[in-house]
């Protein structure tokens, strides 16, 4: 059994949970990698945070299955025996552009519900039990300004991430005293996410989006990381904050 801190970050394999299951170890975390699929690139964050003297658990589900949902929280309190954060950052899109409603089927739709805005539900009811053990129990939700303002990004999408904004400041208030409940909304982030929606444009349009970001660059994983961990480990009072990261982009624009 780990001793220490523990914490569980969903989606953890790539991107942004990637970096954030790093920044995590890096601050003195064992952590949980849940991933849904493909085991190969979990094994290389486990290996990433191993690098960093702190244990790794891979445990795969899908966290809109509540069954996968409820077996992964039992293997997280079998293998590190604690928990004092949770970082929801599992999500999905669609590619269907925002203007093209016929296009988009209710099975689509649902998905990304199901896996965006049920599954941190699911994620965060399961493994409440453990979290209010700890003496600094946090929840960070992943939103996006997508989600806060108009974006080109599908409806679904946009959709669940204004969701995730509202459950972080209900759950604040539901879950305190004992847990702090927020969330990061990233702006565009460097990495697959951004290369697959954007598709050959990409590097154009990250450009552009950088020449008009007061910080003068997009966001990378391990910015969005930073804040997470900040949120985690770096405040005792904020909860039910969502936290902008896009560089000043979205406040001047």
């Amino acid at each position: 059994m780990a001793a220490g801190k523990a914490a569980l970050v969903t989606g953890g394999s790539r991107g942004m949970g990637r970096a954030t299951a790093v920044a995590l170890a890096q601050r003195g975390y064992d952590v949980a990698i849940n991933f849904s699929r493909e085991v190969g690139p979990a094994e290389e964050a486990a290996a990433l945070v191993r690098a960093e003297g702190r244990m790794a658990v891979l445990v795969q589900a899908d966290v809109s299955d509540e069954a996968g949902v409820q077996a992964m929280a039992a293997e997280v309190e079998r293998a590190l025996g604690r928990l004092d954060a949770l970082v929801n950052n599992a999500g999905v899109t669609v590619e269907v552009p925002p203007e093209d409603l016929d296009a988009l089927s209710l099975e689509a739709w649902d998905r990304v519900f199901a896996v965006n805005v049920r599954g941190l539900f699911q994620v965060t009811r399961a493994v409440l039990p453990l979290l209010r053990r700890s003496e600094r129990a946090s929840v960070v939700n992943m939103s996006s300004i997508a989600g806060l303002r108009p974006s080109a990004q599908p409806l679904p999408y946009a959709a669940t991430k204004a969701a995730v904004a509202n459950l972080t400041r209900t759950l604040a208030r539901a879950l305190a005293p004992g847990v702090r409940v927020n969330a990061v909304a990233p702006g565009w982030v460097l990495g697959e996410w951004m290369e697959h929606t954007l598709g050959d444009n990409y590097q154009r349009l990250m450009d552009r989006r950088a020449a008009h970001t007061p910080m003068r660059r997009v966001a990378a994983p391990e910015d969005v990381a930073e804040m997470v961990v900040a949120l985690i480990d770096g405040t005792r009072f904020v909860t039910g904050e969502v936290v902008v990261v896009d560089g000043g982009y979205s406040a001047s624009t």
